[in-house]
């Protein structure tokens, strides 16, 4: 976030900030007795007794924090650790709590979302916007292990407590207590108000999902960023273009692939009515474009050396992988390269046709299809991304490996099968796509929800199918007028042009948006709703542009040389971007 953020959100919590300033100092308020005094009696809160010979509390001066998007900021604060118990289980579950020294608090608390299998251990995101923050060892150490590393206890053996931690409890149970002291360690009544906000991008996204389905009258605002969820699909459409790749029986070097996506960019660029190496209408492409047209053009890479996997949410590196070197590849577009491109983008469909998932953009980089270069055969191989493999062998087989070792016997339908499996096993946990909001709405809660729209990883479609999910099951009898209108009013999608996965793209200098917990603070504390959400371009012709985004379904298009762009209906571009399922016999949200 930039300064001029920064003091937006100070100048919005100025007033509520002197109204809760005391003569406090952190040094009185930041004691062990302090803390222990405020802990809610037990039996407040159904199901968690806290443990207050457990509370640890220190003062911390001058270290230095940052929330999601921020930069560094040097702040002063109580470092507190609570520990509970969930009601006759005898577990215990730790929080860190970051409480801001009492002249910079604002009546808000934080909650940081984390990323891969992971729940955010920083406990000090919330200080720069004046707000409380937390984190949670959500009962299986999960500062010092990712739930992947928990998720069996053995072969066959699932460990469904981590795994509801993981998928919403955690964070919902952290908030609920959190919130519950707050008041009392500042010396407030009871009832005042906590204003409550959530952000995350990638599982963090997903774990913001889970909270606004599943605790959504404990939220005043939630941003969330290209949500991995749908679980099931997300993650075993991970292995979806090895897949293709050895049905096709090709394996494109990775430079051949490289090109199809450069190429692809260059050609789709000016449909949006600008030239800016920007795809922003990824639907125009699709509806225009002939991927054949890239047939025998040439390409050429240097040698590398580089790692067999890559990291996260995309292709990461597991134990045991390796480097390699890569020779120069110089060649051109061959038909079968294009073939592989082609069925990756048109998604995922079983062997009767009948459609399992939606996949990528058009114009996204195609980094889960990379291939590994084997020096002793001097040919290009399969390189299955361990973020799918490791979800098939540990979710779905139920094995303790970290990746598929092959694709021997597999085929789309074997793919279909394990989507399946998955989406019904952890239907209630993980798949986190709970379309009726109706709490969270009826609370006051609103929803910025984002995605980048060349996004190679987490596909951007997967955020427009869940916008469509809740409008038709919270406005059934609505028209589309009203039922938009209504929405909007609390939950808002932007498509990013050109953006990759939770940030910027190194192939598209596009825009990307740096002020939205200014922006959410703003509509909840102030009602000030956005109607476009304000990003900045980092790089290229344009670097420093502000671009006003469009909101979801309207679609930006230019016009001549301007510098802004229109925000456009286009029906046709709209159909592009529906989908339904039929490979699966119960609804998909």
């Amino acid at each position: 976030m930039r300064q001029s953020s920064l003091a937006v959100v100070a100048a919005i919590g100025a007033t509520a900030n002197a109204a809760n300033s005391t003569s406090s100092t952190l040094a009185s308020v930041c004691t062990v007795s302090n803390v222990q005094a405020a802990l809610p009696a037990n039996g407040t809160l159904l199901g968690i007794d806290l443990i207050p010979s457990a509370v640890t509390a220190a003062a911390l001066y001058n270290v230095t924090s940052g929330g999601m998007g921020t930069s560094s900021t040097t702040t002063t604060y109580c470092n507190v650790t609570v520990t509970y118990t969930h009601t006759g289980k005898g577990d215990t579950v730790v929080l860190k709590l970051a409480f801001p020294q009492p002249s910079d608090f604002e009546n808000r608390f934080y909650v940081a979302g984390g990323g891969g299998f992971s729940l955010s251990s920083d406990a000090t995101g919330g200080l720069s916007y004046g707000a409380v923050g937390a984190a949670t060892s959500a009962g299986y150490d999960a500062f010092d292990y990712s739930y992947d590393e928990v998720v069996l206890y053995g072969n066959g053996s699932i460990n469904w407590d981590a795994t509801y931690m993981f998928g919403y409890q955690a964070l919902g149970e952290m908030t609920q207590v959190s919130k519950a002291i707050t008041p009392a360690f500042y010396g407030l009544s009871s009832d005042t108000k906590i204003y409550t906000y959530y952000e995350g991008c990638s599982d963090g996204g997903r774990e913001g999902m889970s909270q606004v389905q599943r605790f959504g009258e404990e939220y005043d605002g939630a941003i969330t960023g290209a949500p991995a969820f749908r679980y099931a699909q997300q993650q075993v459409h991970h292995v979806f273009s090895s897949m293709v790749e050895q049905t096709l029986d090709y394996y494109p070097p990775p430079c051949e692939l490289d090109k199809i996506v450069n190429a692809t960019i260059a050609a789709c660029d000016p449909l949006d009515g600008r030239t800016d190496g920007v795809v922003s209408r990824t639907d125009l492409c699709m509806l225009n474009f002939n991927l054949s047209s890239i047939i025998g053009e040439s390409y050429y890479c240097a040698a590398e050396t580089s790692s067999s996997l890559g990291f996260g949410f995309s292709k990461r590196q597991a134990e045991g992988s390796t480097t390699s070197t890569t020779p120069v590849q110089n060649g051109t577009v061959s038909a079968e390269g294009v073939a592989v491109a082609q069925a990756i983008y048109d998604g995922l469909h079983n062997s009767d046709g009948e459609r399992a998932y939606l996949s990528w953009q058009i114009a996204s980089e195609l980094g889960d299809a990379a291939t590994t270069y084997d020096n002793t055969t001097d040919s290009y191989v399969l390189s299955i991304p361990s973020t799918g493999g490791e979800y098939i062998t540990k979710f779905v087989q139920l094995v303790e490996l970290d990746n598929l070792s092959d694709l021997n016997n597999v085929t789309y339908d074997t793919l279909v099968e394990w989507m399946n499996i998955a989406f019904v096993r952890y239907y209630d946990s993980l798949q986190t796509t709970v379309p009726d909001l109706s709490t969270f709405q009826q609370s006051g809660g609103k929803l910025l929800h984002y995605h980048g729209e060349s996004d190679p990883s987490v596909p951007s479609a997967s955020s427009v199918h869940y916008w469509q999910s809740v409008r038709s099951i919270m406005y059934p009898n609505s028209t589309a007028e009203d039922s938009l209108e209504a929405l909007q009013d609390w939950y808002q999608l932007y498509l990013v042009p050109g953006a990759a996965h939770c940030g910027t793209n190194t192939l598209q200098p596009g825009p990307y948006p740096e002020d939205n917990m200014a922006i959410m603070i703003d509509w909840v504390e102030n009602g000030v709703k956005p109607s476009r959400l304000n990003a900045t371009v980092s790089s290229g012709t344009y670097k420093g542009e502000t671009q006003m985004l469009c909101q979801w379904p309207t679609r930006p298009l230019w016009s001549g040389n301007s510098s802004t762009f229109d925000c456009v209906t286009d029906q046709a571009s709209i159909d592009s971007w529906t989908y339904t399922f039929p490979a699966f016999k119960v609804p998909v949200y």
